[in-house]
């Protein structure tokens, strides 16, 4: 069964931090990322990672947040630092794998954790 479970999330004041962390199982994970939903908004990429090389960020995160991954622990993490209340969104962690006996990746998705940022 592959499942990914988020924690990490919070209440925190504009400029102060976060870490979100994601914990997979039941698969190899190829790429492992962070998605972002705001009330009456679409999901968003936050970030993405397949190695410590290969890294991509939304505009709107790039100097503030680091996605870094731990292979041998199946986890992806989201360090923010500078959070401003734009980045208040549910977030959810994503990762892509190649099913048993496929040839395409296939998208697992995490329950959703809340972040808020406010005064």
């Amino acid at each position: 069964q592959v499942q990914l479970v988020e924690s990490g999330g919070g209440l925190v004041q504009p400029g102060g931090s976060l870490r979100l962390s994601c914990v997979a199982s039941g698969t190899i994970f190829y790429e492992m990322g962070w998605y972002r939903q705001a009330p009456g908004k679409q999901r968003e990429l936050v970030a993405s990672i397949v190695s410590a090389d290969s890294t991509n960020y939304a505009d709107s995160v790039k100097g503030r947040f680091t996605i870094s991954r731990d292979n041998a622990k199946n986890t992806v993490y989201l360090q923010m630092n500078n959070l401003k209340p734009e980045d208040t969104a549910v977030y959810y962690c994503n990762a892509k794998y190649v099913p048993t006996g496929d040839y395409s990746f296939k998208n697992a998705w995490g329950q959703g954790t809340q972040v808020t940022v406010s005064s």
